[in-house]
């Protein structure tokens, strides 16, 4: 499994999906917007991203080991009080920290996000003019993703960070299993994937779930998805993955072998490419139905 060592030498240090992860989880949702929601995109993002929420999906992560954006740091995961694979259990009220959690940001920066369309509409914002919407944009991008990373919904050892393995003959932690090595065990990739462009293992993945190849349905991930109740939503993915730690993150994990070889790998791939797709499929439909919001509240107006 050369590949696998190769990929430490860029494994990075953010504790979420790998960098160019979420730039592809960003280039994935983009085959499903609609082209109104593209031409909004294009006038919320700063220039610099092209219009392109796939260019600009990974900014959150280094924007948290900033000093101007380390208050965001937490903002990533909520820590659930519970101990898998014996019990899993996620309470938004009890689970999320005072200074906010991956569910509160959510519901804050969509919030946000809601006005910034409305100004787009109205013809007040333009290239990428106000900070706060692209960010709230690239936030909302970004933690769509981290919200269907397992161990991103999971307190243990701090979501896995202190949890030590070993994959593909390296020490690692059981965080970076999840954030990375699987992802590109499932791509067999032995560099990283395109930050401008989408890559063709996730392709791949647009093209499953547009063709309904996954043991779930992906019109059954959308069961939740009015970004007018975003922390109900939020939170039952926060649910679902949380609920992958005592299924299998947990529970199938042997920390004294190689989980490359020893099964754990095989098993972990297909989950890792469901939630991916999940992440993907669920961002592009809260972003058509945010920029579709207003246009709906019109037509109730005239219906009445």
């Amino acid at each position: 499994m050369h590949f696998l060592k190769l990929a430490t030498f860029f494994l990075p240090s953010a504790a979420s999906w790998s960098t160019d992860v979420h730039n592809q989880i960003g280039f994935m949702a983009e085959q499903f917007l609609e082209p109104h929601t593209i031409s909004v995109v294009q006038h919320i993002l700063e220039p610099q991203y092209n219009g392109s929420i796939g260019r600009a999906a990974a900014w959150a992560d280094g924007y948290a080991h900033t000093d101007e954006g380390r208050f965001s740091y937490q903002w990533h995961w909520i820590d659930s009080h519970d101990f898998p694979p014996q019990r899993c259990d996620l309470d938004y009220n009890r689970d999320c920290a005072k200074g906010g959690c991956v569910v509160s940001a959510i519901e804050n920066q969509t919030s946000i996000l809601r006005g910034c369309i409305a100004d787009v509409k109205a013809g007040s914002l333009a290239n990428g003019a106000n900070l706060t919407c692209s960010y709230a944009l690239k936030w909302v991008s970004h933690f769509l993703g981290d919200i269907n990373q397992p161990l991103h919904a999971s307190g243990r050892a701090a979501g896995g960070n202190f949890f030590r393995v070993k994959f593909g003959n390296a020490s690692t932690e059981l965080h970076a299993v999840w954030d990375h090595y699987l992802p590109y065990t499932a791509a067999a990739a032995t560099h990283p994937f395109s930050n401008q462009t989408i890559a063709p293992f996730f392709e791949g993945l647009v093209s499953r779930i547009r063709k309904d190849l996954f043991w779930e349905a992906p019109y059954m991930w959308l069961a939740c998805s009015d970004p007018s109740t975003p922390v109900e939503c939020a939170t039952r993915w926060a649910r679902e993955s949380n609920k992958w730690t005592c299924d299998y993150v947990y529970s199938r994990v042997n920390a004294t072998s190689d989980l490359a070889e020893d099964g754990y790998a095989a098993g972990g791939v297909p989950i890792v490419e469901l939630q991916i797709s999940k992440a993907a499929l669920r961002l592009a439909t809260w972003l058509n139905k945010l920029v579709g919001e207003e246009n709906q509240k019109q037509v109730d107006q005239i219906e009445l």
